[in-house]
């Protein structure tokens, strides 16, 4: 059941006076990086006088344009000599921002993996099936080394080829994937269009699922289709990569490994923290990392941290599976959305298949919204009342949750494009 009980299991005084130890000792460390020397003097800040968790709270928030501007070693905190491994953000929002790792720093990340998948029952005798893009990215290999550290056999199958995912989970037994959550949507078309039924025809009992939020609701989709459990994963490449925060088997929140980070929600507007179970932004800092310690990382995402205690027997906390990213918020005639929210809606009204698009305009001088959805084949071979009908509903259920009434386009299933990376659920035309 554990990875690691003591750990995963410590009493919280203990772990957290673990984590203060280890937050002094990161202080130590990210004063020698060119960046955190010269903000520690430029602020006056003696690191010294950091002697409860709480005083976190006096340093400085990270953000990704620091990351950026820092390019390439400005965060290094060791000899060049001492790195062996580079990763990258996908740079869709600007300059992409390196992070660097030592062969510890490697080891300890590959170690929080193997503890999360381990958690959520896969074992040395599963087969391992890694569907993520390798390369920069950190989610291929990160969980590649997870696998192999737990003593799974891995297949490093990277992404696309859908045809051939789903021959290999057939030839070799497959048990486990990683995967994201749109692309199992658009696989399960391709399952049936092979006339596989992954229930009879594999054995697959398990998913990691992350890199892009999705709802409860797809969630529940992608796991009644495959007969397995789905399990939210998240990462992110500045703090290391997937093994951040993992759910257990009872999937009521994703336990953050706090003996390797220090998370604090935030409101995103005045920067303050806010109590457990109430909702803002997730910062977090690095506890356990040689090469390239961060401190107070501004991650953007959106979560809340869960009160109380989990039934597995960990006591480490719990985030809630992320809402979306305070920077991809739409903002539209006054009213802030997040694209869950849409899909949340869309996914709970029978008739409507597994794609969405959102499609922003401006007209003259008033923003419009576009919703384009996809209908299940039976549903759209209906008559066209029918489908009115289904129009109509999806219109007047959005504007009773997003407060605004957006145009809506039904089209056919498979209709809209799929990706094998991360899903687009948003394009933006509007001109500032």
């Amino acid at each position: 059941m554990y990875w690691e009980k003591d750990i995963e299991t410590m009493d919280r005084d203990k772990l957290e006076a673990h984590q203060l130890a280890r937050l002094k000792e990161t202080l130590g460390n990210a004063s020698k990086s060119p960046y955190y020397a010269k903000v520690f003097k430029d602020q006056g800040l003696d690191i010294q006088q950091i002697n409860a968790l709480e005083d976190v709270e006096r340093l400085p928030l990270t953000t990704k344009d620091d990351l950026r501007q820092q390019w390439p070693y400005g965060f290094l905190a060791c000899s060049k000599d001492e790195i062996v491994r580079m990763h990258s953000s996908s740079g869709t929002t600007g300059r992409a921002i390196v992070v660097f790792h030592t062969a510890n720093d490697v080891d300890q990340w590959t170690n929080l993996v193997a503890r999360s998948m381990y958690m959520t029952g896969m074992r040395k005798s599963d087969v391992f099936q890694n569907m993520m893009t390798y390369g920069l990215f950190t989610g291929g290999l990160g969980f590649h080394y997870g696998a192999e550290k737990l003593g799974a056999l891995v297949i490093p199958a990277s992404a696309g080829n859908s045809k051939r995912q789903i021959q290999l989970m057939m030839d070799f037994d497959t048990t486990y994937i990683h995967i994201i959550p749109s692309y199992a949507l658009h696989l399960s078309a391709v399952f049936e269009e092979m006339k596989v039924d992954p229930r009879k025809d594999t054995k697959l009992k398990g998913a990691f699922v992350g890199a892009e939020p999705h709802s409860e609701k797809m969630r529940k989709i992608i796991e009644d289709f495959y007969g397995f459990k789905a399990y939210n994963s998240y990462g992110l490449s500045e703090m290391c990569g997937p093994g951040v925060a993992f759910e257990c088997p009872h999937q009521t929140g994703m336990h953050v490994w706090e003996d390797n980070f220090l998370m604090e929600v935030i409101d995103p507007v005045s920067l303050k923290r806010v109590p457990d179970g109430e909702e803002g932004e997730l910062v977090m800092t690095t506890l356990l990392r040689d090469g390239m310690p961060i401190l107070r990382y501004r991650t953007r995402d959106l979560t809340r941290i869960i009160p109380g205690s989990c039934e597995c027997g960990r006591t480490h906390r719990r985030i809630e599976r992320i809402k979306g990213r305070s920077d991809d918020m739409i903002i539209i005639k006054g009213v802030n959305i997040f694209p869950v929210q849409i899909e949340k809606r869309l996914m709970d009204i029978p008739g409507v298949g597994t794609n969405y698009l959102i499609i922003l305009e401006r007209e003259g001088l008033n923003d419009t919204m576009l919703v384009k959805v996809e209908v299940q084949k039976d549903f759209f071979a209906g008559d066209l009342k029918q489908l009115e009908n289904l129009r109509h509903r999806i219109v007047e259920e959005l504007r009773s949750d997003i407060l605004i009434t957006p145009k809506v386009d039904l089209v056919g299933p498979d209709s809209l494009e799929k990706s094998e990376g991360k899903a687009v659920r948003v394009i933006d035309n509007r001109k500032d």
